[in-house]
């Protein structure tokens, strides 16, 4: 009996070399050749033939975590290997003040930021005998460079990251047509995965966010590493318990992302009934939250590597979900987190 299988572009199986006997010419179709028994051209190996990638110019083989930033899953459209790719060189953000204030609709207001810079350095000082308690674990706001061009500078580096991905900044869950409603955040849909949101912490959590909305930026650099892709350094000393970012993007129910080859999605809310579970897709709408790094959790190397940890909380009934330093990180450490968090569904084993 004759198979009808239809072989697919970026199926997950190399192609079979053709045989000295049968040279390939214009003839040949690409659609009769046996994409089977093909190796990794990175490794040499032909194991995990289903994370074997094909090239759509050369059709050799690579799996998915040997290249390099590594894939999580087959991309959708046309996919090329770095010999087949046109690279080009990163086009960086301008550093340009008024660009990137309307890049992240920073408010222009110079004496509101002053005001808000004032407040912060009351705040901290009223409250400090409250941030150096370990004990009472409240969220601490995070701490600015005091150097407005340094602040530029890393808003340019967030924005060049955007514009590389095509996406748009948003500092917020977004609820888009066909996706799910913003009624579908019901904290209490969740089948016990998280916490509340404490009364104080969740003024930390304001304050943060109309601190960027000023130009009060997070000390945070987005760089380019060939091995790692995008990835997120602090740019100062940033205190155990300080609120790194929310985690934001449009929010979509997980039954309609099953098959989505995102590589940043983030459960959102798991339900007990799975078709009103919804996870954050930062893929169109995101945040620097987009490009902070998931670790190998299967190694000890990879678990003294987290220095953030990912926690969903229950904000005035609505699901939020905040990256929190875990620990005292010094200036130029990179960021990374547990990406399954307590939930362990994703498969981490190739994560840098």
């Amino acid at each position: 009996m004759v198979s009808t299988t239809v072989v697919h572009r970026r199926r997950t199986q190399a192609p079979k070399p053709l045989s000295s006997e049968t040279p390939l010419t214009s003839t040949t179709s690409r659609s009769k050749r046996d994409y089977t028994d093909t190796c990794c051209e990175r490794c040499g190996s032909g194991d995990f033939a289903d994370e074997l990638l094909l090239c759509d110019k050369c059709d050799r083989g690579f799996h998915l975590f040997c290249i390099r930033p590594i894939l999580v899953s087959v991309p959708k459209g046309s996919w090329f290997c770095s010999s087949c790719s046109n690279h080009h060189k990163l086009k960086n953000f301008p550093m340009v003040q008024t660009k990137i204030v309307d890049f992240f609709r920073i408010q222009r207001s110079s004496e509101s930021i002053q005001k808000l810079s004032q407040d912060n350095r009351k705040r901290r000082k009223r409250t400090s005998s409250l941030l150096v308690s370990k004990k009472r674990r409240k969220l601490l706001p995070f701490n600015p460079s005091e150097d407005p061009t340094r602040r530029l500078e890393q808003m340019a580096s967030l924005a060049t990251a955007l514009m590389a991905t095509q996406a748009e900044f948003s500092n917020e869950l977004t609820f888009r047509p066909g996706m799910a409603p913003r009624s579908a955040n019901c904290a209490a849909l969740e089948h016990g995965g998280m916490q509340v949101l404490p009364k104080e912490d969740a003024e930390t959590l304001n304050l943060c966010k109309n601190m960027m909305e000023r130009g009060e930026w997070p000390p945070l650099m987005v760089v380019f590493d060939p091995l790692e892709g995008f990835t997120v350094e602090a740019d100062r000393f940033i205190k155990d318990l300080t609120i790194i970012t929310e985690y934001v993007g449009d929010v979509d129910y997980l039954k309609n992302r099953e098959n989505d080859d995102g590589d940043s999605m983030m459960t959102l809310i798991s339900a007990a009934n799975p078709s009103k579970s919804l996870v954050i897709c930062p893929d169109k709408r995101s945040n620097i939250a987009r490009f902070i790094n998931g670790i190998n959790n299967h190694t000890l190397d990879g678990k003294k590597k987290q220095n953030l940890k990912c926690v969903r909380f229950d904000v005035d009934g609505e699901c939020r979900v905040l990256l929190i330093a875990n620990r005292d990180i010094p200036k130029g450490e990179r960021l990374y987190y547990d990406y399954n968090g307590y939930e362990h569904e994703y498969p981490t084993e190739h994560f840098v």
